[in-house]
């Protein structure tokens, strides 16, 4: 394996790698720290404990920054400079240099106020969100974008600030190829949905209407991960406003949540999580701690849940092998068949305003929506007091409804609670992603329907941990996907998936 190649040349490597990686391996063990703590605040801690834990995390941040900027740390990477590395830990050395040189340039000091505003926006979103106030989160979220545009301006004041903040979250993929990709599924799925509008399929919608109680929801949610083989001895499932997935290959637990009118939502939420589980936990276990034990972009973390919640979760096939238990659960279900099922979790829906809730279509236009408000925002074109109205008009545009809530609009993700502008362009190019890698994987497992089907991830989950896991960040994201799939990154894969599953659901 690839980390044996690392092992056989570690003596001939110059001393100061192994003093730089072992900086590496001690700040981000703050930082592993630090994601304990942040998971605890969204799940476990009372409520009054946000003063504390602000504080701590600020604190964490601070430590950490300090630890990077270190000169030492700039020390070891210019004596490296033109030294003779293996692949491996040359790959090691840019990620190192990229986070380097973008920490150095920000002051400690902004660093605690960041991480300080998004412990207590983080709160205020939360009772906004419950209030159905965005008074309450406006002048949060009005930092956040100070504080960020500050941010980016003290790493290159001379480009487009959110163009630098993209690059927290997909340092490998220019603003404009994910600007393009964006763009070109605009294109394909404006017309395929106001086509699927105009049809006159009758899916079996109603499948799972009725009442489904939290409590019996969230034992077929834990069996619906014990079936896909997630690893409880190195996790958990919580419940949480807004689902997320935080750890390591050691510890990574998901969260997901209910609502007793939808148990399709609990179950694809539980899924999408499940894959951002299985890359971590998947990444190599003697890596941990450095480049090379850690994920490689959001795009790529983001592939790998959209393709078991999208590729898996959503077909025919899983739902032949899931459906008997779903009915066992809720018997009210029991006339329901496999197809009614898939229709039902298929089908593209006319008004649904919230982002985690939405099908795999209207999906990106929700993403869509946020990416081109949080630009403005960062680029100083858009007020946060227009944001409201200005996410109402957009939805109206795009997708034909309007929030009657700020609750069911500009208040329904988490994200700008943390200040993480820049960070939802990568879902839509996760998706893309995702579709490319299944097609990969398809065409190298010998009927993966049948063994999906027959509750057999073995193959599927050994493929994308030798082409994805186990690399870590080795590889940048254009060249860890060619590496899989023989291609460069596009999203030709995609289009071809929704037109075929799409045009064969609602006749078009």
């Amino acid at each position: 394996m690839a980390t044996e190649a690392a092992a056989d040349d570690a003596t001939d490597a110059p001393d100061a790698y192994e003093a730089l990686l072992d900086r590496v391996r001690r700040w981000n063990t703050v930082g592993s720290a630090a994601g304990v703590l942040g998971w605890d605040q969204q799940v476990m801690m009372p409520e009054g404990g946000t003063p504390a834990r602000s504080k701590q995390l600020s604190t964490l941040s601070s430590i950490r920054h300090d630890m990077i900027t270190d000169e030492e740390t700039g020390e070891l990477l210019a004596e490296l400079d033109d030294a003779d590395l293996s692949d491996e830990r040359a790959a090691v050395v840019r990620e190192v240099r990229r986070e380097y040189e973008r920490a150095d340039a920000v002051p400690v000091e902004l660093v605690e106020e960041i991480s300080e505003t998004g412990s207590e926006a983080l709160q205020a979103w939360e009772e906004a969100k419950a209030e159905d106030e965005f008074e309450t989160f406006a002048p949060y979220l009005e930092k956040h974008v100070e504080l960020k545009r500050e941010y980016a301006e003290h790493i290159d004041p001379d480009r487009d600030p959110y163009e630098v903040l993209f690059e927290d979250y997909e340092p490998c993929l220019s603003i404009d190829r994910a600007e393009s990709i964006l763009e070109e599924l605009r294109e394909t799925l404006v017309p395929m949905i106001d086509a699927i509008r105009d049809a006159d399929a009758d899916l079996a919608v109603d499948t799972f209407e009725g009442t489904f109680p939290e409590d019996e929801q969230e034992e077929l949610a834990r069996e619906a991960l014990e079936l896909l083989g997630y690893d409880f001895d190195r996790g958990r499932l919580d419940v949480s406003s807004h689902p997320f997935t935080s750890g390591n290959q050691f510890d990574c637990r998901v969260t997901t949540r209910f609502d007793e009118s939808d148990p399709l939502g609990a179950i694809g939420s539980t899924i999408h999580e499940y894959g951002h589980a299985q890359y971590n936990l998947g990444l190599p276990r003697e890596e941990w701690a450095t480049p090379l034990g850690e994920s490689r972009d959001l795009s790529v973390h983001e592939s790998q849940s959209r393709l078991w919640e999208n590729h898996v979760g959503r077909s025919r096939p899983f739902w032949e092998l899931f459906l008997p238990r779903f009915q066992e659960q809720f018997p009210q279900t029991e006339d329901a068949s496999v197809e009614d099922a898939y229709e039902a979790f298929n089908q593209v829906h006319e008004d649904n305003l919230i982002r985690v809730e939405a099908d795999e279509l209207t999906y990106h236009l929700h993403i869509i929506v946020r990416f081109e408000i949080e630009r403005d925002l960062i680029r100083g074109d858009l007020a946060v007091e227009d944001v409201p109205e200005v996410w109402n008009d957009k939805y109206e545009e795009y997708l034909g409804i309007r929030p009657d809530t700020d609750s069911e609009g500009c208040l329904q993700d988490i994200h700008w609670s943390h200040g993480n502008f820049g960070y939802f362009p990568t879902y839509s190019l996760g998706s893309v992603m995702a579709a490319q890698l299944f097609e990969a994987a398809e065409a190298e497992i010998d009927d993966l329907d049948a063994k999906v089907a027959d509750g057999d991830f073995d193959e599927l989950q050994s493929w994308l941990g030798e082409n994805v896991h186990r690399h870590g960040s080795r590889y940048e994201t254009n060249e860890l996907v060619k590496r899989a799939t023989g291609e460069a990154f596009s999203a030709d894969a995609f289009t071809d998936y929704v037109e075929e599953k799409y045009g064969e659901l609602y006749d078009l």
